[in-house]
């Protein structure tokens, strides 16, 4: 792979037309991952030795190397080095019907698995005791979850409900609509509000993604048929790997 490689980076980056050095080193990178002299899940060499190969500094490298990484090409593993990232399968989610995460990607026929990083009972934000319209001196139960299909990291979950609904947060280790059901308190409809940000350091490392990386926030508040709120939870997804999709129709009065 080294020979393959050196014919595509040697001469530089300097073959491959104008514009700065690193984004010439950068075409000439992304040349060997569609030639598939790089292939998904292959290591890259070191800065040095990349170096060495395409005649540059170890400088243009390292911007060429990172303009990478923040556009998903490649993929930094702490300790290990620089990888090529493998493919990510594009979902596509509905907004028409409340589903769970689970039931969605089931339906699809896709392997889900969750990773808690948070399940216990705290005192409530200011936010949560508006939002949940919680009693004074009532405990908020939170659920923090990354979320996979197929084993790639799609989304982070971050749940708010009133401790009474879920009184034992620590036990979950499914489907919270599930857990929900069986108590009676499941949402039958929810509002949603969408935007984009991008994701800081402790988020971006929990999705495998560039710290800065963009990301879909979906803020979503559901009901009860009472009219009773029974979960705030506020989502990241990433933007590389999700869409959301919506029916739009023809209002009435125009029909």
């Amino acid at each position: 792979m080294t020979e393959a490689l050196r014919q595509f980076l040697s001469g530089g980056a300097a073959a491959r037309g104008g514009g700065p050095l690193y984004l010439r080193l950068r075409r000439s990178i992304e040349s060997a991952v569609e030639a598939g002299v790089l292939g998904p899940g292959d290591a890259l060499p070191s800065e040095r030795d990349l170096a060495d190969l395409a005649d540059v500094s170890r400088v243009t490298v390292r911007k060429a190397v990172r303009d990478l990484v923040a556009h998903g090409l490649l993929k930094r593993r702490q300790g290990s080095g620089t990888f090529v990232a493998l493919p990510v399968e594009r979902v596509e989610q509905s907004l028409s019907v409340l589903t769970s995460f689970t039931e969605d990607m089931a339906r699809r026929g896709l392997a889900v698995r969750s990773e808690f990083f948070d399940r216990g009972l705290y005192e409530p934000t200011s936010e949560e005791t508006m939002t949940l319209g919680l009693s004074a001196g009532e405990k908020v139960a939170r659920i923090g979850r990354l979320r996979m299909a197929n084993g790639n990291p799609l989304a982070i979950e971050r749940a708010s409900l009133s401790g009474r609904m879920l009184p034992h947060p620590e036990e979950l280790d499914g489907s919270l609509y599930e857990a929900l059901d069986k108590v009676g308190a499941r949402p039958v409809r929810a509002i949603q509000r969408i935007s984009a940000a991008l994701l800081d350091d402790s988020d971006a490392a929990r999705l495998g993604v560039s710290s800065g990386a963009p990301s879909l926030v979906i803020e979503r508040i559901s009901y009860l048929a009472s009219g009773k709120v029974v979960e705030f939870t506020r989502s990241r997804y990433r933007a590389d790997a999700y869409d959301f999709v919506a029916e739009l129709r023809l209002a009435e009065s125009h029909l």
